[in-house]
């Protein structure tokens, strides 16, 4: 028997969040303008993958979070959506499952961060991109300002949030007007036809290279974990999102086509990463501050896409601590904030951890890939539980439908959209269990991949198994 959702009507959550903040989040939670030098480097064929991307699974996630959200409100978006459709065990392995993907992500995401930062002093502040001490510094201040933050409540967190995703729109728009002034003065460096844009299904790198793209436009999940929080959520969220998913999927396109229209494909080949590729369009445009100033931005942008991860994966163990599967104490609220303290100093305990392990030793290094690697499946499942429970639900429903946002094409749309949306994401989670072709052993890695996941989700379910013989001896 499902137990009714605690959190959705959970009292002392502050509604603050409105359209422009949501929209904000989602850019900076989504956008990472590190994709667009990945996908400039597969060349003109990139353009037709990001399309793919957003029919093949963009969309389809966002149709399916806007009907569940409002047909299932409340705060913890996919915990609370896969409850009421699987049930409570399903729920706790979703909610899980995303939660502890994301600790072994922000490190990542952290470092990423403070490699940006080091481009804004160009070569001389360079000389520290391998320096433990700043780079553990540097991580835990911004994970730790943003835990603060989100413990000071939404009032204050989303303004950091609200200034990296305008940060991200701006270092976008700046590469838009780099790659039209490259192309004004020396015209387009990569020839883009009717011949090379045609992505080639023949091989198959090419279908882990759409999974992987496909999947950068992840994120529109993150806010709606935050459905107690929002004002106004079955007006804000459908508005909110439709501008979102226009500017995101701009700026992912129109980015890469500035990029190739910038840079010919030989420098893009050997250009590691974004601040390098921002730094080729500076030099030869005659603007050698270009790279400076937008890395600057991409940085802002980035410490922003890390508190709306840190604010919005925190409401999972809240949640879930409400529902007393994880500790209650994770449950509880701020008793001046009205924000859930405890799951984010708890996070971010867990997450320090997490990042010693990946900046320590060659052996405990090593152990943090494995994580990394173990993790790779978790982060895609709570997005099958999603697409699921989109189709599932409606037909629950019996056309009970009053109030909710339906995607169009009625019951055939619906399936369209979550099967096509399904199958994009079982696509990437078999790429993600292929071994890289530098691989020592192909094997090992598979077992790391799929056994490691089943063992944390393993652990997840001994939780889940404490938990709910604690209900149950409550309630008895």
């Amino acid at each position: 028997m499902t137990t009714t959702p605690a959190a959705t009507n959970e009292p002392g959550l502050h509604r603050v969040l409105g359209t422009r903040d949501l929209v904000l989040f989602n850019i900076a939670a989504i956008v990472a303008l590190r994709w667009l030098s990945m996908a400039a480097q597969v060349g003109p064929s990139s353009l037709v993958l990001w399309l793919l991307g957003l029919v093949g699974f963009f969309i389809p996630l966002a149709l399916a979070v806007l009907e569940l959200s409002s047909r299932v409100p409340g705060q913890g978006g996919l915990y609370l959506w896969s409850k009421t459709a699987f049930g409570d065990m399903h729920g706790f392995i979703a909610g899980w499952t995303y939660w502890v993907s994301n600790l072994v992500y922000f490190p990542f995401a952290l470092l990423f961060s403070a490699g940006i930062f080091l481009h804004v002093g160009g070569d001389r502040w360079l000389t520290h991109a391998g320096d433990g001490s700043y780079n553990l510094v540097y991580c835990l201040t911004v994970l730790w300002a943003a835990t603060g933050l989100g413990i000071l409540g939404l009032e204050r967190a989303k303004w950091l949030q609200n200034i990296g995703g305008i940060a991200t729109w701006s270092a976008a728009a700046l590469i838009l007007v780099a790659g039209a002034l490259a192309a004004y003065h020396f015209g387009a460096a990569t020839a883009i036809t009717t011949t090379n844009v045609l992505p080639d299904f023949s091989k198959l790198a090419t279908f882990s290279t759409f999974a992987t793209m496909a999947l950068a436009f992840q994120g529109l999940e993150l806010g709606l974990i935050l459905g107690g929080e929002i004002k106004d959520p079955r007006r804000q969220v459908p508005r909110a999102t439709l501008i979102s998913c226009v500017v995101i999927a701009a700026i992912y396109i129109a980015g890469t086509a500035s990029l190739l229209i910038a840079l010919p494909a030989s420098t893009i080949d050997i250009i590691a990463g974004i601040p390098q590729a921002l730094s080729a369009i500076g030099e030869r445009i005659g603007l050698p501050m270009f790279g400076a100033l937008t890395a600057a931005l991409v940085t802002v942008g980035t410490i922003g896409s890390v508190s709306a991860w840190v604010t919005g994966t925190a409401r999972l163990p809240f949640v879930v601590g409400v529902d007393r599967y994880l500790p209650a104490a994770l449950g509880r609220l701020h008793p001046r904030y009205g924000t859930p303290h405890v799951a984010l100093i708890t996070q971010g305990i867990l997450t320090s951890l997490v990042l010693a392990a990946a900046l320590s030793g060659s052996s405990i290094h090593e152990a943090y890939i494995i994580l990394v690697d173990m993790t790779a499946i978790m982060s895609l499942l709570p997005l099958l539980y999603i697409l699921l429970a989109f189709p599932l639900l409606r037909r629950r429903a019996a056309g009970r439908n009053e109030g909710v946002n339906l995607s169009p094409g009625g019951t055939f749309g619906c399936w369209l959209a979550a099967l096509t949306g399904f199958a994009v994401t079982l696509l990437a989670i078999i790429t993600s269990m292929i071994p890289p072709t530098d691989s020592s052993n192909p094997g090992l890695f598979l077992l790391k991949v799929v056994g490691g996941s089943a063992l944390l989700i393993g652990i997840g379910l001994l939780f889940y198994r404490h938990g709910q013989r604690q209900v149950r001896h409550s309630s008895s």
